[in-house]
């Protein structure tokens, strides 16, 4: 193989996203210091590439220039606008933002009879063709889920598409949200994680809520209350399947986050009568809005998980998962809708 210098550097951004990738499968969460290296690396990179063309003596110095511009003031400003509306996470944007500074131009990679990437668009920026392929990747997604719910001869239409039906009990180590409300179907039903900082919140497991909802639905049984961390799986905590009867107050507090103790992991609390669930004063005693949650939305997935011994959720996408896909497939195939509309002769 032959490429220059940025190029075989750029290649890094590959094995990060596949780590990026994985990590977010398993607990969507990824570092914002993941992507500081990438950026640095980007930056010396993009000066470098800039100092060949500063002549300006052919066109290609001005074609340069014009894409990086691109890259940096179009498709990085996007990232930001969608994570903003609510379109991906903010590690998605991170990452993307990563790559339009990394990887502004098509990288070029020589071997012996043929050279990638094999579709490179007249538009010849990288990071737009990675952008494009990870969005038409991400479309699949739908479909393999409503695939896995025909083999699973559980389909329903549409939810089928978008949802699966899953064991209430195994939510404390599921992502996503909730497919369901008291008042049927819904995208926008209780995110897990939100749950999660609920339960921490109680000190107590969801089998423990299960068992005697009754009590838990009462503000007057909320006698103390713990760090609700930020509801990842993986954090060790009451609502991970620690019974908060079989703890101490500072056992459930340094479980419940890694170096509290004892006297910051307990926090007494006077409960309104009327609040269900206690989830306005939930709400009110953590920092942050629990993921968008009200306390309707919440005290509903409560009664639904309380309630029922399976529940569809909506397992959403790790946006980074297609990005990964859709980065390698730029750096081998190259534009997945350039190749596409240069099949059916429209460009």
């Amino acid at each position: 193989m032959f490429a220059s210098v940025p190029d075989i550097l750029r290649l890094v951004v590959v094995p990060v996203l596949g780590w990026a990738a994985w990590r977010d499968v398993e607990t969507r969460r990824v570092p914002s210091r993941t992507w500081l290296p990438l950026v640095a690396l980007g930056v010396v990179l993009l000066a470098w590439d800039a100092l060949g063309h500063l002549s300006f003596a052919t066109s290609a110095d001005l074609l340069f220039f014009i894409r990086v511009g691109i890259s940096l003031f179009l498709v990085a400003p996007l990232s930001y606008l969608f994570w903003r509306l609510g379109g991906f996470g903010g590690a998605d944007a991170k990452a993307l933002i990563t790559i339009a500074i990394l990887l502004p131009t098509f990288p070029t990679y020589l071997f012996s009879g043929f050279t990638l990437p094999i579709v490179v668009t007249t538009l010849g920026v990288f990071s737009m063709t990675v952008l494009t392929n990870t969005v038409l990747l991400a479309v699949l997604y739908p479909l393999g889920i409503a695939v896995r719910n025909l083999l699973d001869g559980d389909f329903r239409f549409p939810v089928g598409f978008l949802g699966r039906r899953m064991d209430v009990a195994s939510l404390p180590t599921a992502h996503g949200r909730l497919y369901e409300t008291p008042d049927g179907f819904s995208r926008h039903g209780l995110d897990l994680d939100a749950l999660r900082m609920y339960l921490r919140w109680r000190g107590a497991s969801l089998s423990d809520l299960r068992a005697d909802p009754d009590t838990f639905r009462d503000p007057a049984s909320i006698d103390a209350t713990y760090p609700a961390t930020d509801g990842a799986v993986g954090d060790e905590g009451a609502g991970d399947g620690v019974s908060a009867t079989t703890l101490d107050s500072a056992d459930v507090g340094d479980e419940v986050a890694d170096g509290a103790g004892p006297s910051d992991s307990v926090e007494p609390i006077a409960a309104d009568p009327a609040d269900e669930w206690g989830a306005a004063a939930f709400l009110d005693g953590i920092e942050g809005t629990a993921y968008g949650t009200s306390p309707e939305k919440l005290r509903g997935g409560l009664d639904i998980v309380a309630e029922r011994d399976d529940v569809w959720v909506s397992p959403g996408i790790p946006f980074i998962v297609p990005m990964f896909a859709g980065t390698f497939v730029a750096f081998t195939y190259g534009d997945l809708v350039f190749g596409l509309l240069g099949a059916i002769g429209i460009v």
